[in-house]
């Protein structure tokens, strides 16, 4: 179990780790590139410079057909949209609580927004025109629905070929569903739950959701919102379906908003100082030097924000459109890590088109719906890496009482033990506990022999000079306590009272003299 969740279990009603906003979005991959296209347009009698009519009249066949599915499952027709900064899903959840709409269609809106698609110019090398990719602005048709069974969505529809559509779910609605279906009671304030009368089966329908088959899930949606998609595209080509943005969060419950106040300001304050470039980039999982600094290659763009949220606090690391975050809202503490650009990650998986009998190869993380099993494990692991490192904020021990502990030599079976030398020539030791890659799968001496390569008082010695040092100092790190050896493996972990003394020692170093003398007054 995560070492914060541990440490908060016996204060918090409930515990739900699982999707919230999850974004597919899907493409026909054959009308993807240009040449794909005029194959489309060949095999169906379209000649290239006749493809904008064509295409305009197929868009007049979307759009009726939307309007009388809206017609018929709301009542209203398509309501155009004259301004970006207009929220759809505002207008969408207003007209839904005046109209009293538990179920069903609550409307279609239209916006011209940007896309790409295809664009007929003159070619003098094939002697005709050639469809070319092109921007261009068309009409989108937002539908909002409150689903049976996955809750609040929307699917939104591009009209103009080549037809993409993106749909828009959220994990806690789709729970929300399913704890109506099973009849368990639940209060709900937008996509937080403030309270469940079962917790262990709301987890269990939140797990049940990874089971799902995405691409028949997906694709039931069309029937409704595309009926013409077969009569303009024929029956042989179908969509591409990837999970385009994810947020997985794991939320803690208390009892009310005063109980996870008090603890607020100094976990999220404690998140951003130890924010550290390296230490977010270790939380996403980007690959680093063997001394845990970033690769010279690297130019990836670390950024952290802390600011005011709804009646909470926020604190938000990003990496090149991926981060991870926490913050309260009433009684709800969420970790949550959103994903856009998966392919920053490594997994073992197999390769496309190959055998299931192979092993397994470290490869990039896919968008597409295939890999959302593991792209649940990777954000769980950003997750479970940001909370260990929450988990030492709440420390009561005195700062002089755990250093007294280890700034004092002592007898063990016999032998001296020496003190440690936490600012001095044990600093970077100690700091090399802090890395967050060490929390999961423990340290080992070629672990910390990497770590420590470049760092002074280590790198002026051979390979066998710095595995000896390094031997006696993780004997020395067992004695007082500060790690443990993992059972049968040359592995050791990371004690409470390791971190408890390494959270002490990077927030002393990264405080400043007037920080540190405000808080002795």
């Amino acid at each position: 179990m995560n070492l914060f969740v541990a440490k908060c279990q016996d204060i918090v009603k409930g515990i739900l780790t699982g999707f919230d906003r999850i974004v597919f979005k899907g493409s026909i991959l054959p009308l993807m590139y240009a040449e794909g296209a005029m194959s489309f347009c060949r095999a169906h009698g379209i000649r290239n410079k006749d493809f904008k009519p064509w295409a305009m009249e197929q868009t007049s066949q979307v759009v009726e057909s939307a309007q009388r599915y809206a017609q018929e499952h709301c009542g209203r027709g398509i309501e155009p949209i004259l301004s970006s900064k207009i929220r759809k899903e505002d207008i969408a959840h207003k007209r839904q609580h005046t109209s009293g709409i538990q179920s069903g269609l609550i409307g279609v809106w239209s916006a011209t927004e940007s896309c790409w698609s295809y664009k007929a110019q003159y070619s003098a090398q094939a002697g005709h025109p050639q469809l070319r990719k092109d921007w261009m602005k068309c009409k989108h048709l937002y539908f909002y629905l409150d689903h049976e069974q996955y809750g609040f969505m929307n699917i939104r529809l591009q009209t103009w070929f080549p037809y993409h559509i993106q749909i828009c779910l959220n994990g806690r609605e789709w729970l929300r569903r399913s704890l109506e279906r099973e009849g368990v009671g639940f209060v709900a304030r937008g996509n937080k739950f403030v309270h469940i009368d079962d917790y262990v089966l709301a987890q269990e329908l939140l797990d049940r959701q990874l089971d799902t088959r995405w691409e028949p899930m997906l694709g039931g949606f069309l029937a409704d919102v595309f009926p013409a998609r077969q009569a303009i595209l024929g029956p042989h080509l179908s969509y591409y379906w990837t999970l385009w943005q994810s947020e997985w969060a794991t939320d803690l419950i208390f009892p009310s908003p005063k109980d996870i106040a008090p603890i607020m300001d100094s976990l999220l304050r404690h998140a951003f100082m130890t924010g550290t470039g390296e230490r977010v980039l270790r939380y996403l999982d980007r690959p680093m030097k063997k001394d845990g600094t970033p690769r010279a290659n690297m130019n990836h763009e670390v950024m952290s924000k802390l600011l005011d949220f709804h009646d909470g606090i926020r604190v938000r690391h990003w990496v090149d459109g991926n981060s991870v975050k926490c913050y309260n809202e009433l009684n709800v503490l969420r970790v949550e890590t959103t994903m856009n650009q998966p392919g920053m990650f490594q997994v073992h998986r197999h390769a496309q088109g190959q055998e299931r009998s192979e092993p397994k190869r470290l490869l990039s993380l896919r968008k597409g719906v295939a890999d959302v099993v593991l792209r649940t494990q990777v954000s769980q692991g950003v997750n479970d890496r940001f909370m260990d490192n929450l988990a030492t904020a709440q420390c009561e021990t005195p700062v002089r009482t755990l250093f007294d502990e280890v700034v004092k030599p002592f007898t063990k079976e016999g032998r001296r033990v020496r003190a440690l030398d936490p600012t001095g020539k044990d600093r970077a030791l100690l700091q090399a506990l802090r890395d967050p890659k060490f929390c999961i799968s423990g340290l080992s001496n070629k672990a910390l022999r990497e770590t420590l390569s470049e760092k002074t008082g280590y790198k002026d010695m051979t390979e066998k000079q710095r595995s000896a040092k390094i031997s006696r100092q993780l004997r020395l790190l067992r004695d007082h306590g500060l790690i443990r050896k993992m059972p049968r493996q040359k592995r050791y972990l990371i004690t409470q009272k390791g971190r408890e003394l390494t959270t002490v020692l990077d927030a002393l170093l990264a405080a400043s003299t007037k920080q540190l003398m405000d808080i002795a007054a």
